[in-house]
């Protein structure tokens, strides 16, 4: 394994960053365990959670399962969304109370005594960030986190968020998590340049487009029963279930055989290609997702490759002419 440095820190982590979002759900703890103690063996050391993420019981599956091996491994997770449909007002967001009751709740499930990662994991635009960074610096001192994260951050936010570090006299963030894929470049305008500019190492989730350029749906078919867009996942409906996409991944998918690969590690290969990047955060669901997702670290892309990506996709585009995802939308137009 060729480790990376996350950003300008010193701490390196593995190119493939393996993503618990599927443990407790989709996956189940056994299949979980399995799915870490590979990643392991094989030189992983990075795994990327949420407190939220299936009501906190992926936090719980990947603290258990990592318990033996737990200082060799950086555990990343997040706080901002909301703890449940029926909680209160103060039990979500950036305030300093959330931040350090979410923490506190985030070390007992993960059975551990510090956060490697912690992950704002999402903007608010009605929100001012000092107090939460000025928390977030008071974790670190106490030892409770080692670093922190910008995820779904713009890049000005970015570049905000590391004015108040500065200002503040902590650490900058070490790592910003987009959504970036082969079908939505949009994080090339300005969230990786302004990561890159502030020190902050990227870690983009789906970077399969949540499935779709793996090549298993057809663009005039119903997909198949046990897949994501089959259980009728909401997400994937909302961002990537778009015809232009499913099009593309079959042109990825033929580009890839010709290559002597599948899509699977063309994919992940792509997203690993850029500099700019420090690890891809990878979520199987069953052992044979990540046997697939392994693939992409021994494939080394090329001109030509880059050349065919860019003629489907050009850089900073997306696969669909104005498509924005409706859970970040423009912030630039504030109408009287």
């Amino acid at each position: 394994m060729e480790y990376r440095n996350l950003g300008r820190s010193g701490l390196k982590v593995s190119p493939l960053c393996l993503g618990a979002m599927m443990f407790g759900g989709e996956a189940d703890e056994a299949t979980s365990k399995r799915i870490i103690d590979k990643a392991f063996e094989q030189g992983v050391n990075f795994i990327d959670t949420a407190d939220v993420y299936h009501a906190g019981r992926s936090e719980e599956i990947v603290g258990r399962a990592i318990a033996a091996h737990r200082d060799d491994w950086v555990v990343a997770t997040k706080f901002g969304y909301p703890a449940g449909p029926a909680q209160g007002p103060n039990r979500q967001g950036q305030s300093r109370k959330w931040i350090f009751q979410s923490v506190e709740e985030s070390l007992m499930r993960l059975g551990t005594d510090y956060i490697d990662v912690l992950y704002f994991h999402r903007a608010l635009p009605d929100l001012p960030l000092e107090e939460s960074v000025r928390a977030v610096g008071d974790l670190i001192r106490q030892g409770k986190i080692r670093y922190f994260g910008l995820s779904n951050f713009r890049g000005w936010r970015i570049a905000e968020v590391a004015r108040i570090a500065d200002q503040l006299g902590i650490d900058r963030p070490v790592a910003s998590e987009p959504l970036y894929n082969i079908v939505d470049r949009s994080a090339e305008v300005e969230q990786l340049p302004a990561a890159a500019h502030y020190g902050l190492g990227v870690v983009p989730y789906s970077p399969l487009a949540r499935g779709v350029l793996t090549g298993k749906y057809a663009p005039d078919a119903p997909p198949p029963a046990d897949s994501r867009a089959g259980r009728g996942d909401r997400r994937l409906q909302q961002t990537e279930w778009r015809t232009e996409s499913l099009h593309i991944a079959q042109r990825i998918a033929g580009h890839a055989a010709q290559r002597g690969t599948n899509a699977i590690a063309f994919a992940l290969a792509w997203v690993l290609n850029n500099r700019l990047v420090s690890s891809a955060i990878a979520g199987p669901r069953t052992e044979a997702h990540w046997d697939s997702y392994r693939q992409a670290l021994d494939l080394k892309l090329n001109a030509d490759d880059e050349r065919f990506i860019d003629s489907l996709v050009p850089p900073g585009h997306v696969s669909t002419p104005g498509y924005t995802d409706p859970n970040y939308p423009v912030e630039g137009r504030v109408a009287f």
